[in-house]
């Protein structure tokens, strides 16, 4: 067997799609060369050059650290079209233009080494057409790669082959974009924008033409059709004001099109309410208006019948709101029956996309299972169409279903087929079950991919009524399970080596319960297993993947303890606290962190201690105490001065006989700055570049092989004869004079109104515990010292007003009080 080694990729195309994937592509460190024509004034490559300074400014930002731009190679057609030949990967990412396409790929496909893959990037054109003109050999390794705006969040990517594509290129790519990249890959058929948006951008034709018939807002369709649905919280017509107007309108027209024979080409015809805003050049947020639009503060939302924009103040009915909290089968029921018009309307969109899906499913896509996967992955939807079909019955809804379109209430007239009614599905009661998803070309229902790349997910993406399938709430074998956690193996054979710790606290946070199921789970592995991972099922949310690790420390279990014993109250949680993190530190054997999503305050400090991290690269990690007016006290400011003795030990600079201070306070000062400010993480290669994640530890890039990377970690550990690290009893400290320096800066900021007396007070006390205390520059101490400062420090600020006014600010309304 021989490796498929991606050693660089060239991206073709320097336009906002181009760009972004380029700047993904170098997070998950490929070395890209990104093309574009030759700059007709300044250097050549002025084009290139441009959008690649452009990246560091987007928001959301493309690069886990934008300073990572500078590995991006830019380069133009005209001087550097040779080096396509260097390239593993070739992908096309030019404006939306067959003429312009072919044109281009005139001018490449002669400089595309011999076993590259080229791909294009195109959102809907047909890829067999766009190949017409290759040779047998380049249309051999020719297919359509189509990523979802922006890159580096979007979890879909559509992989599209055409009759003469070879299975092993797809093969190949699907495991790179996978696991190098990250994301989930779905293969669609060569139809008209492919599977998500074709059906997504259905979802919003139908909702916009029944938003009209039942009079109802734009705001307030958004909030009715948003998370109440469990789909993006942006919904409707904020979305479609984040993707771009005038991209919808050209999604719509790709429709229009080539389309024509489909039933419900009536329904592509361009919204007028659309064609409106695009003409008047209202393209929604990058043109600062569409749907919405932001008046100073206010956020203001187009009235459809004046053409004005009016304050936002749409809401979903009270009665409607309390339908749409119901089980599946009743919801559907309840809106259907009710005559309230949002009612009406929320039955109408379902039932428009039942039908759309159960009369193309066929066409456009192999199995249901990938109608639903593009769905979630590609526009945030919690459960794919098919999904919420079948959990709301089958049988019915197809039944009401087909009494509307008899009765001429649907967008179509087209006939739900056969297979829906009768045969397999109908006994199975849907589209999913145990053997898999429904092919209505193959009349089976058809198994995942076993492609190796897989194996590696322990628990993939879950589809309702799925039989089978691993839930990773109760898989494996439990080794023991209370309120607060649980312990487990992977009991596959091979797999059961290492103990798995899961929290089932809100958010994951942690309280002496976790800590005690931690601290009992550690004592399980030293008797008999390899290593013990933390690891949340949180990470494999249904719709989009991704955390939280731990929020922290749990300040509402906490509440009572200060109730009873201000304070002073609170300091034996603190300890117990401290001790648990030391617990995982001084383990007989490893503990790895498998972190995903938010990793704050308490979860950073179990990160901190645990012996090696593996982190999902969309992981945002940051000792936060400050947003409720404490200190981090449970080691997180210890290990900053351990760390800052190591490095200062490894540079040279300190000695047996201690450190000079302002030595050691050079390398304190950005663990200073981190808690000082709060600083969390944009990405996990920042909270590398921060400090918190070791150059030697993992960034993984699908949080789906998240669990099986970290298991491979801590038996890697354990093969190479584990120790837990010796106590330091010498830590040299910066000590009092670092202090001084660093309160003489604290104070210009607190003099010049930057920050407020509290925020002052608060520093002082980081500053005091990073640095060791009242004691002479050089002095050493031990780790419970240092410990005692962190405590002593949270103690006393939670004994402030002012700090109590903070924390009871974020516990009623979640923000963070400014005092």
């Amino acid at each position: 067997m021989s490796n498929f080694i991606i050693r660089k990729v060239a991206v073709l195309g320097a336009g906002v799609m181009g760009a972004q994937i380029a700047a993904h592509l170098i997070n998950a460190r490929v070395p890209v060369l990104l093309f574009d024509l030759p700059a007709k004034e300044g250097p050549k490559n002025g084009i290139a050059l441009k959008a690649i300074e452009n990246l560091k400014k987007l928001s959301p930002a493309p690069f886990g650290v934008k300073e990572d731009a500078q590995y991006i190679t830019p380069a133009n057609y005209e001087d550097d079209i040779e080096k396509l030949a260097q390239c593993d990967v070739v992908i096309e990412a030019i404006a939306e233009r067959m003429d312009w396409k072919h044109d281009l790929y005139k001018k490449v496909a002669p400089h595309i080494g011999p076993n590259a893959i080229f791909a294009t990037n195109t959102s809907g054109l047909s890829i067999t057409e766009l190949s017409q003109g290759f040779g047998d050999d380049l249309r051999a390794r020719f297919c359509g790669v189509h990523f979802f705006n922006p890159p580096r969040y979007m979890h879909l990517v559509e992989l599209i082959p055409t009759v003469h594509t070879k299975p092993e290129i797809l093969d190949q790519l699907e495991s790179f974009l996978t696991s190098v990249v990250g994301k989930g890959v779905v293969r669609a058929k060569d139809t008209p924008n492919f599977i998500a948006n074709r059906v997504g951008i259905f979802s919003i034709l139908a909702v916009i033409a029944e938003a009209k018939k039942f009079g109802l807002r734009f705001d307030e369709v958004d909030d009715l059709t948003g998370s109440r649905l469990g789909r993006a919280k942006s919904a409707t017509f904020r979305t479609a004001d984040v993707v771009g107007l005038d991209t919808m309108a050209h999604v719509i027209k790709t429709m229009q099109d080539n389309l024509k024979d489909d039933p419900f080409f009536p329904v592509y015809e361009t919204p007028a309410v659309l064609a409106g805003l695009v003409a008047k050049g209202a393209l929604g947020q990058k043109s600062g208006g569409g749907f919405y639009r932001k008046e100073g503060k206010t956020i203001k939302v187009l009235d459809a019948n004046s053409g004005e924009y009016v304050e936002a103040a749409g809401k979903a009915d009270e009665l409607v709101g309390r339908i749409l909290k119901r089980p599946a089968a009743e919801r559907l029921k309840l809106l259907r029956e009710s005559q309230h018009p949002q009612a009406q309307f929320l039955w109408s969109i379902f039932r428009d996309v039942f039908h759309y899906i159960g009369v193309h499913l066929a066409s456009i896509a192999e199995n249901a299972r990938d109608v639903d996967l593009a769905i979630r992955w590609g526009f945030g939807w919690n459960e794919g169409p098919f999904e919420g079909w079948q959990s709301a019955g089958w049988k019915q809804v197809a039944d009401w279903v087909k009494e509307d379109i008899d009765a001429g209430k649907a967008l179509s007239n087209a006939p739900l087929p056969a297979w829906v009614f009768e045969g397999p599905v109908a006994a199975n009661g849907g589209v999913h079950g145990a053997q898999g998803s429904w092919s209505p070309a193959e009349r089976r229902f058809v198994p995942r991919s076993n492609l190796p790349v897989y194996e590696r997910q322990v628990f993939r993406a879950p589809l309702f009524g799925e039989a089978g399938a691993r839930d990773p709430l109760t898989f494996g074998k439990t080794l023991f399970e209370d309120d607060h956690v649980r312990a487990w193996t992977d009991e596959r054979a091979g797999e059961d080596d290492v103990v798995i710790v899961s929290f089932k606290s809100k958010m994951n946070t942690i309280g002496p319960g976790v800590l005690d199921g931690l601290a009992k789970a550690i004592e399980i592995a030293e008797a008999g297993y390899k290593g013990v991972v933390v690891w949340q099922p949180t990470s494999l949310k249904l719709g989009t993947p991704g955390g939280p690790f731990s929020a922290g420390a749990n300040l509402e279990e906490a509440m009572p303890a200060f109730m009873m014993g201000g304070a002073k109250g609170i300091e034996p949680f603190v300890k117990k606290f401290q001790q648990g993190m030391l617990r995982v530190k001084y383990a007989n054997v490893p503990v790895v962190a498998a972190v995903s999503g938010i990793a704050l305050g308490g979860g950073c400090e179990l990160m901190l201690h645990s012996a090696k991290r593996v982190v999902h690269v969309e992981s945002y990690v940051g000792l936060v105490e400050v947003g409720v007016g404490l200190v981090p006290a449970g080691g997180g400011l210890k290990e900053a001065a351990l760390r800052a003795a190591d490095a200062a030990n490894a540079a040279g600079a300190a000695n047996a006989a201690g450190a000079a201070p302002g030595d050691l306070l050079r390398f304190l000062q950005k663990s200073f700055e981190n808690a000082a400010m709060a600083k969390v993480s944009g990405s996990g290669l920042e909270a590398r570049a921060m400090g918190y994640v070791k150059q030697s530890d993992t960034i993984v890039f699908n949080v789906f092989e998240l669990l099986d990377t970290a298991k491979k970690e801590a038996r890697a550990l354990s093969a190479a004869g584990y120790r837990a690290p010796l106590r330091p009893v010498q830590i040299p400290v910066a000590g009092r004079s670092a202090i001084a320096t660093i309160k003489a800066s604290l104070v210009g900021m607190r003099d010049g109104r930057f920050i407020s007396d509290h925020d002052f007070l608060i520093a002082s006390r980081i500053a005091e515990a990073v640095c060791g205390g009242d004691v002479e520059a050089g002095s050493t101490v031990d780790e419970e010292w240092l410990l005692t400062l962190e405590r002593r420090a949270f103690v006393d600020l939670l004994g402030t007003q002012k700090t109590q006014e903070r924390i009871m600010g974020m516990l009623q309304t979640g923000k963070p009080v400014r005092n």
